[in-house]
């Protein structure tokens, strides 16, 4: 089930990887995502920038109902988001702050989709599962400060969340 990807795109040319594991099957045991990738792009994420010009890399489903930020525009749309706010810092402070990664550009999130879709990288895989893990502190901010589903209440930190997996709109 060994399966060569190619990836050319605005950010990547000619890499290759290999997806070893079935698509949303064989997360490590401490990884339990909320959301499928599918799922974050049609509830909004990340201004609808992300994700514009790299999608023969993932199924074609993922993007029937996903809203982008129109191409060549520069900036975000923060109103495409589910919470309609900006919850994004720009992958300037990503870089920065040596959150990327260097085969995946894009950040956390483009993790996420190649790991959803199987590919395993082991080292890379513990370390942005540790992200994620450490970002569940967020949801008990929200739980600890928010009435039961008030989506009014921390707005900016319940998109966040989503921008992670992690499904606040059931917070």
């Amino acid at each position: 089930m060994k399966k060569k990807v190619v990836v050319s795109d605005k950010m990547q040319q000619e890499y290759v990887y290999y997806r070893t594991e079935p698509a949303g099957k064989s997360f490590a045991p401490d990884f339990k995502a909320e959301l499928t990738p599918k799922k974050m792009l049609e509830l909004g994420i990340f201004g609808g920038r992300y994700m514009r010009d790299c999608r023969d890399e993932f199924p074609e489903d993922w993007f029937e109902n996903a809203e982008f930020h129109p191409q060549g525009e520069p900036g975000h749309s923060p109103e495409l988001n589910y919470f309609g706010v900006d919850a994004s810092q720009p992958l300037s402070v990503w870089r920065k702050k040596g959150w990327i990664y260097e085969e995946d550009p894009r950040g956390w999130f483009q993790w996420y989709c190649r790991y959803f879709m199987g590919r395993r990288i082991e080292q890379e895989d513990k370390r942005q599962i540790g992200r994620w893990r450490a970002f569940k502190r967020h949801k008990g901010a929200v739980e600890k400060n928010c009435a039961p589903e008030d989506m009014s209440c921390r707005k900016k930190q319940r998109q966040a969340l989503l921008h992670w997996a992690y499904d606040s709109r059931k917070i």
